[in-house]
């Protein structure tokens, strides 16, 4: 099996300053660029939303052969301020993109996401198909109301993973424990930072409990840290408001993207974004590349999706150089 290339460090880094909000304070967009300035570009898009780009994440690539881009989503990771929610939307994110590309004098580029990053993939080609050479989707998120609650209301992976789920609520108000959203979000941005960090804390356990295919269950560590606040507080503001795409629901779309070159790469036992997600986005893309792993599950990690995710990248770098 394929593994992640050696470690690599940043050949640049900066932030980016972007518009001014209301309040006169501006996003800054941090991005950094890895391997070969003269290899083939392509961009990393991490999921939550809100989680934040790790060293990880640079050694899906052959370093010899591309010039990865990878970035911090408005708010998340090394990107401030950290956790604002003010100008934060899809169509913010894929302006960051396009800002990026431009200051880098890129042409065309690669994208490369997965679950929310997947997301942010097709909506960024849906508006700027003629700056995309290829497409790299893994454990698709389409963003719909359906799949937002697949997650975060009862009756998807609730009934699979029941006791987990039964942490997740036990202490809510009866009246919320069926979509608890709205009240995790209040909890998140409430003044008491105790308060805070028991809903992140929360919804941490729920999310990684259901994360990865295990031979055992997942048992929380009692001296973790609370889950980071900004990533769920993006990640919530994002779910409440159907990811800013309900006017204009991805999958309808994808015959306007579907000749580009792509490849689909999903784990079967996929419990955060339900394997049926891609597979109704290869329905209307009948010349992607479309690979289901058989024992595998969602998390980027999972040494099934690592070995599919170098493997897909060395053969494109083959075709590409």
């Amino acid at each position: 099996m394929r593994t992640l290339y050696p470690d690599i460090e940043p050949f640049h880094s900066q932030l980016l300053s972007c518009e001014e909000m209301p309040d006169g304070r501006r996003h800054e967009v941090y991005f950094e660029q890895c391997g070969n300035p003269q290899g083939i570009p392509v961009i990393f898009l991490h999921g939550g939303p809100g989680s934040g780009c790790r060293p990880q994440h640079r050694c899906y690539f052959d370093p010899e052969l591309y010039h990865v881009i990878l970035f911090d989503q408005r708010g998340c990771g090394r990107s401030l301020p950290a956790g604002e929610l003010e100008h934060n939307t899809t169509d913010y994110l894929i302006a960051d993109m396009e800002a990026i590309r431009k200051l880098l004098d890129i042409d065309k580029w690669m994208l490369f996401g997965g679950s929310w990053g997947a997301t942010l993939a097709l909506a960024y080609a849906r508006q700027h198909p003629q700056k995309v050479s290829n497409m790299v989707l893994r454990g698709t998120f389409l963003g719909r109301q359906q799949d937002i609650n697949w997650v975060y209301a009862a009756g998807g992976a609730s009934r699979v993973f029941a006791e987990a789920w039964h942490e997740l609520v036990k202490d809510l108000p009866e009246s919320e424990q069926n979509s608890p959203l709205a009240y995790f979000y209040q909890k998140l941005t409430h003044p008491d930072v105790s308060q805070q960090e028991i809903a992140a804390n929360t919804l941490q356990n729920w999310e990684a409990t259901i994360v990865m295919l295990r031979d055992q269950h997942y048992q929380p560590d009692a001296e973790q840290s609370p889950g980071p606040l900004a990533h769920s507080r993006i990640q919530l503001h994002y779910a409440l408001n159907n990811c800013f795409l309900a006017d204009q629901p991805l999958l309808e779309s994808i015959e306007s993207i579907n000749h580009l070159p792509a490849t689909i790469i999903h784990g079967r036992y996929d419990m955060v974004c339900p394997m049926q997600q891609s597979w109704e986005v290869y329905q209307r893309w009948p010349n992607a590349q479309f690979e289901v792993l058989p024992l595998a599950g969602h998390a980027a990690s999972e040494p099934a999706i690592i070995d599919a995710l170098v493997r897909t990248t060395d053969q494109l770098a083959s075709k590409l150089k």
